[in-house]
């Protein structure tokens, strides 16, 4: 009788843990909902049905809906995994406001990205306080900077090296207690006195039982196009999907 390798064993079971632990989850059959709306500079429905194709071929089931309307909709939002919106500016009614929190309180994750969901409802402070942060200007318009990543190792941004993008660079006032996975530096050469300053340009966090996940690039559908921004976007959906 062979005997087996038992150092073997335990080398093979440990690299089996930690690639299972360094992989998304899957998003076949999560219930997701994508809402998008607002102003119409950032092309939200082009987002929204962009977003809506990846999930559906990742076979997650997906409902796509105009407006926030849906938030008071309690039999839909209690049955959901996931609220992927793409609303800048905008309004929503206390009653919407509400129902968005309460689901994600209760376990339903948020994902979205630059004014979608990050300058979205200016007078909400509520809502701002659940996402982790607002856009408050983005200096120089287009301008050219980059991107740097925090842990390499992390499942949503292992193997995404630093990058630069032609693009909105969001100066963001944000939650000290964010978990940063990606940073931006700002160069002062259209405001003076922000010389040097980081931001962070992704994050996640909690927010009661659920998962926040934001991206601050996606201006035009161009940004999209880039491997390493899309990559961000739906490494952070499949994660913000998942409760702990």
């Amino acid at each position: 009788m062979v005997k087996p390798n038992i150092s073997l064993l335990f080398v093979l079971l440990f690299m089996n843990f930690c690639f299972s632990q360094n992989e998304l989850p899957s998003l076949e059959g999560k219930n997701v909902l994508v809402v998008y709306g607002g102003w119409e500079g950032h092309q939200p429905e082009i987002f929204a049905k962009k977003i809506t194709s990846w999930l559906e071929e990742q076979q997650a089931v997906v409902r796509l809906e105009k407006g926030t309307a849906i938030y008071t909709n309690t039999s839909v939002m209690q049955k959901l995994d996931l609220v992927i919106q793409h609303i800048t500016m905008s309004e929503m009614t206390t009653k919407e406001s509400q129902g968005l929190i309460k689901a994600v309180a209760s376990g339903v994750g948020l994902a979205g990205c630059h004014g979608g969901l990050g300058d979205s409802f200016r007078d909400n402070t509520e809502y701002q306080y659940m996402v982790g942060g607002q856009f408050v200007k983005h200096p120089g318009g287009q301008v050219t900077y980059t991107v740097e990543i925090g842990s390499k190792e992390d499942p949503i941004t292992r193997d995404i090296k630093n990058f630069t993008l032609h693009s909105e660079q969001y100066y963001m006032h944000v939650d000290p207690a964010l978990e940063v996975l990606a940073t931006t530096k700002f160069s002062g050469a259209h405001d003076a006195w922000i010389e040097g300053a980081v931001v962070p340009v992704v994050w996640r966090k909690p927010f009661g039982k659920g998962r926040v996940f934001y991206n601050s690039i996606g201006h035009s559908k161009e940004d999209y196009e880039i491997p390493e921004v899309w990559s961000l976007i739906t490494r952070g959906v499949a994660w913000a999907a998942h409760k702990e």
